[in-house]
């Protein structure tokens, strides 16, 4: 989102009023979800989405045709996708429907939006009397949410991201680690080869660690908002580092490899005292369907089921 704060600090730098619009509140099938942004200025130049489609552009019109030019307080707005609905109609049909707050920023916000561009952490705060940031504060969820008839309030913690531990740093751990890191997730890098060519090349991990497989458990700290691939080098790492996590409770446990090599791990974890309950819980092998082949293709299915997880029930 840096990028996001940065063009709005831009155009209100150089004089542009601006019209924020955030989706505070998203339900069913709604394309656009809590914490979604986009931006309007004065140009009729625009950043970010709501959800996109007929609703979009519609917004997009009355924040160039009306909101643009005149001052207001912040206000929100309801928009149901159902056909057949009078009022709060957003023109989409896809059975849910998002509650969008509008902002009109100017030069009194520049001060916030520049702290946006130059810091990561700190909770933004959404309400009827404006935005606010406070860098000190965080919060247990990435979003809290206050919403009533006449009353909103939204809480964003903008250090509050997944965490992927990647255990394995072959071609596969690299390809993964660029693409979680595209669409969010902070990556932690972890393997037990010194030097390893693969793993210098990763700029792309926040933390890279050299480590023992006999006790990974010592990297990895708790976390059940956490999510764990195990790619290792061969069977028998696999099946040490999964014994020692197993028992942990994350929200994704995963590994890497063909049926038969599933299968022979977890014979011999049940013969060291693993239970089939323990084993239920672990996505194995890890991907979704799409006949990959090149690492790169495998990485994409394994963050295509990341991303199923991660998203799951919001």
């Amino acid at each position: 989102m840096k990028g996001f704060w940065s063009k709005i600090s831009d155009w209100l730098s150089n004089g542009q009023r601006v019209i924020l619009l955030c989706v505070i509140d998203s339900q069913g099938s709604s394309p656009g979800r809590i914490g979604f942004k986009m931006a309007v200025n004065e140009a009729g130049e625009l950043i970010g989405s709501i959800g996109g489609g007929i609703m979009e552009h519609k917004l997009i019109e009355l924040c160039k045709e009306d909101l643009l030019k005149k001052d207001f307080e912040p206000f929100i707005k309801r928009q149901i996708h159902q056909s057949g609905i009078g009022k709060d109609k957003s023109g989409m049909i896809c059975s849910g429907e998002q509650t969008i707050a509008f902002y009109l920023l100017d030069a009194s916000y520049a001060e916030l939006t520049n702290e946006l561009v130059d810091w990561s952490n700190g909770v933004l705060t959404f309400d009827q009397a404006g935005i606010l940031f406070d860098k000190e504060d965080s919060l247990t969820n990435k979003f809290d949410l206050q919403l009533t008839t006449d009353n909103w309030q939204l809480k964003e913690d903008l250090g509050h991201f997944p965490i992927l531990h990647i255990i394995g740093g072959g071609h596969v751990g690299l390809a993964l680690s660029h693409l979680a890191n595209e669409v969010g997730f902070v990556v932690k890098n972890y393997d037990d080869r010194e030097e390893l060519n693969t793993v210098q090349q990763n700029q792309w991990a926040e933390q890279v660690h050299v480590a023992d497989y006999n006790s990974i458990n010592k990297y990895i700290e708790n976390g059940k908002d956490d999510f764990v691939v195990l790619m290792s080098f061969g069977y028998q790492t696999d099946k040490t580092i999964l014994k020692e996590l197993i028992s942990r409770d994350f929200n994704y446990l995963g590994m890497m490899g063909s049926k038969e090599k599933v299968k022979k791990v977890y014979s011999a974890l049940l013969e060291e005292g693993v239970t089939n309950e323990q084993l239920s819980k672990v996505y194995a092998p890890i991907g979704i369907p799409i006949s990959s082949k090149t690492p790169k293709e495998i990485a994409i299915s394994i963050l295509a089921e990341l991303i199923q997880v991660k998203n799951a029930g919001k």
